[in-house]
């Protein structure tokens, strides 16, 4: 939030000193998310098309979210084609790639150097009407991020998604009992407590962070449809109620 926070603090201070007709700093607009999967990398991806739309820098605002099926052809010559479609859907809005060292791969396959090597033009090209973010786990973005000399001049933003913590896990999962109704009892959030944590001691670069708790909190309301199912009767109060039992292991 801090880094979105002072990015668009930026932008607005050399809006107005532009407006006051003095010098500006080149602002780069593209940014460089870093974390594990599940932080919230393309949520706030969302948030800042719309920042951008909010402070005039895009005429849209919109979000168009692709990966390497999207930008990279099976066949040669197909690759640019490929890639300046969505980079066409895009404009006006941010284009934000996910995992996108895999663009390239390990093996720094030819198609993925031309996808990248579009994709560098266009921003150049487009400079004034598109917006790009790529993002993925921190150690293979910063390989990445050094595979074309263009994109160091155009990347300059980072911001790194940190995992939640267990408490923050707890909190998500919560919030998603308290939006539809759910309450736990007898137990279950000290269960639940305890699944969490033992997770997060066991996480490696797979753990899902928020995605773990989606998951978690499906698989809790299906245990607990099964046991309530065998009842004879239902109420109210049974129905939002989840119990130690029902949190997924």
């Amino acid at each position: 939030k801090q880094e979105v926070r002072t990015l668009v603090n930026f932008i607005k201070i050399q809006k107005e000193r532009g407006k006051a007709g003095l010098k500006t700093s080149p602002i780069s607009y593209h940014c460089v998310f870093t974390g594990s999967p599940g932080t919230g990398k393309t949520t706030i991806a969302r948030i800042v098309a719309k920042l951008y739309l909010h402070l005039g820098i895009l005429q849209k605002g919109h979000l168009v979210e692709t990966d390497r099926s999207g930008l990279v052809a099976e066949y040669t010559g197909q690759t640019a084609v490929k890639t300046n479609k969505i980079i066409d859907s895009a404009i006006n809005g941010v284009l934000f790639i996910d995992e996108a060292y895999s663009v390239v791969g390990e093996n720094q396959d030819d198609f993925g150097k031309e996808a990248i090597a579009t994709l560098i033009k266009r921003m150049e090209d487009d400079r004034d009407k598109l917006v790009v973010i790529v993002a993925g786990y921190t150690k293979e973005m910063g390989k990445f991020m050094k595979s074309n000399p263009g994109f160091k001049s155009r990347f300059n933003r980072y911001i790194d998604f940190a995992d939640y913590s267990p408490l923050e896990l707890e909190e998500i999962f919560l919030s998603r009992c308290k939006s539809v109704d759910y309450s736990l009892v007898d137990g279950a959030k000290e269960e639940l407590r305890k699944v969490i944590n033992v997770a997060f001691q066991a996480k490696d670069n797979s753990f899902g962070n928020a995605r773990f708790v989606r998951n978690l909190f499906e698989k809790t309301l299906e245990k607990q449809a099964n046991r309530l199912a065998g009842l004879a009767s239902v109420t109210k109060e049974i129905l939002i109620t989840i119990i130690r039992d029902d949190i997924a292991d």
